[in-house]
């Protein structure tokens, strides 16, 4: 799991891209949120979720306040989710999460980041199955045992957990992200989470190196200025 985490904050690194992407990536699905579950983070934990992660990438509070304010206003922008899966170079595995308001433009934009990489736009499922859909939290700490039991308690599934070398990392289904989380909040005193999120971990990863390196990396880097795409979850290890 170590190594999927450390995977996986590379890719979080690179999907973050510019302040300016972020800002818009996380205003869209703040703002989703607020409209679909109410504009009160006590009552809406998706959107208590999105802020906190919002905060934690150091989104300005007026970004988080503006796609409230929209979403309290009733604004007529509608957007949907909407999911693409492929192979990219090397035969890696390629998940891109997106939100639009026009489906037609969004595949076509990630059906053409994956034609300019030489990869390939499969069909829904075609990768996925391959992946664990999870929540992840990550923290430092040396008592595994302690972190079980106080998980255990609350009735929460824990699907693995690992201590390398004072680093916890566990997983629980993401329906059980939220209770997770307060259980760990109640019980280790200032704990900081270095990773606190839903997401998709490879099952196996797949090593590439050269010329399929740099393919790969032009690809991620194509689909992350797309306006659409919010997460770009992959299982390319570089060697």
């Amino acid at each position: 799991m170590g190594r999927a985490f450390q995977n996986r904050k590379e890719s979080m690194a690179k999907t973050a891209g510019m302040k300016t992407k972020l800002y818009s990536k996380y205003g869209k699905e703040i703002y989703v949120c607020a409209k679909n579950g109410g504009i009160d983070p006590d009552g809406n934990l998706s959107l208590r979720r999105m802020i906190d992660k919002a905060k934690k990438d150091q989104v300005p509070g007026h970004v988080i306040d503006k796609a409230i304010e929209k979403a309290k206003g009733g604004s007529g922008e509608d957007y949907v989710a909407a999911r693409y899966e492929g192979f990219g170079p090397g035969n890696t595995m390629v998940i891109v999460d997106c939100l639009t308001d026009n489906n037609n433009r969004t595949y076509g934009d990630v059906r053409t980041c994956f034609n300019k990489a030489k990869s390939k736009i499969g069909a829904q499922g075609a990768v996925s199955h391959l992946f664990d859909h999870v929540a992840v939290f990550a923290f430092q700490s040396d008592d595994e045992e302690a972190v079980l039991e106080a998980l255990m308690m609350e009735d929460i599934d824990v699907s693995e957990i690992e201590n390398e070398d004072g680093m916890i990392t566990v997983m629980v289904p993401p329906n059980e992200f939220h209770q997770a989380k307060t259980a760990l909040e109640s019980n280790f005193e200032g704990i900081n989470f270095e990773m606190d999120e839903i997401t998709f971990l490879p099952q196996m990863t797949t090593e590439i190196s050269g010329d399929e390196k740099e393919m790969f990396e032009k690809l991620v880097d194509m689909l992350n200025d797309c306006e659409d795409v919010q997460n770009v979850y992959h299982n390319a290890e570089f060697v």
